[in-house]
């Protein structure tokens, strides 16, 4: 299997032998490193609790396809798979997008920012807080004239009360409010959607190269000042921009008026969309 270039935090992932499918499978750890078994067995959990809501979330157009399927099976390596994606020993079979993640297609196409919330609602319907909503985890799979696809993924963190899952994460900076508990919460996931809509603007500010690792962690932190005093960047030029702050400052309660505004507020201004069921 052909080791791809994307790193995770706890996983590693592969391109199979069959087309379209790639494999996420634990992060092995250093023998140099003590702690090592606890970690081998947290990224094992981490793959576990994704497979589970996964399962649970079923099949979706905003959701990376991932069932259980009659025609997977191992023989070393996939053999057949024909659309068909699910778990093998080494961890889960996943699509692959075609056309890498939104942080690497960000552009001015606006049908982004509603995708992104139909995926959102869709999981919230099902019980499921994602706790890592960025770019990086919403793959484009196609594009059709100018129409695009996204998928959300990366549910090794995400928590599922009814199922009794917690995978432990939250957000990165930006994509996290300092100022709310250190617990996931639909906030949680609602302010994020905020962050990746202003990603989505093609005339941000880009944030700087790091030259090392402290210079990325003093930067985060930061940004963390500013959004613990409710500063944050202005975004009343941009189109959207109310939609935007309304997720910082929490004034929509659900994802599903998250999305509603984007809609109203980003897609009908500029365009038509294709609007999905998120039932």
């Amino acid at each position: 299997m052909q080791p791809l270039s994307y790193l995770g935090s706890t996983a590693d992932f592969y391109r199979t032998a069959a087309k379209g499918v790639i494999l996420k499978s634990p992060m092995k750890v250093s023998e140099e490193n003590p702690n090592r078994e606890g970690l081998e067995t947290a990224n094992k959990n981490a793959i576990d609790i994704e497979r589970r809501i996964l399962e649970t979330l079923g099949s979706h157009p905003r959701i990376v396809p991932f069932v259980q399927p009659p025609l997977l099976y191992m023989a070393g390596e996939l053999s057949v798979v024909d659309k068909y994606l699910g778990v093998s020993a080494n961890g889960i079979h996943l699509s692959e997008a075609g056309l890498g993640d939104l942080q690497k297609y960000i552009d001015s196409h606006n049908t982004g920012c509603e995708q992104a919330a139909e995926a959102v609602v869709y999981i919230h319907k099902k019980g499921v807080i994602h706790s890592d909503l960025r770019p990086e985890n919403l793959p484009v799979d196609q594009i059709q004239g100018s129409y695009m696809s996204l998928w959300l993924c990366d549910f090794g963190g995400s928590t599922c009360a009814r199922l009794g899952l917690d995978g432990g994460h939250l957000p990165d900076t930006p994509f996290f409010d300092p100022r709310m508990k250190w617990e996931s919460t639909p906030a949680t996931d609602i302010f994020s959607l905020g962050s990746i809509f202003y990603t989505n603007w093609p005339y941000r500010d880009s944030p700087p190269e790091w030259s090392s690792v402290q210079e990325k962690q003093a930067y985060e932190a930061q940004v963390d000042g500013w959004f613990k005093q409710g500063h944050f960047p202005p975004v009343s030029h941009v189109i959207g921009g109310n939609v935007i702050r309304g997720c910082w400052d929490h004034q929509y309660k659900t994802a599903e008026e998250v999305l509603n505004a984007v809609r109203s507020e980003i897609v009908a201004p500029t365009r038509g969309s294709v609007c999905i069921d998120e039932s």
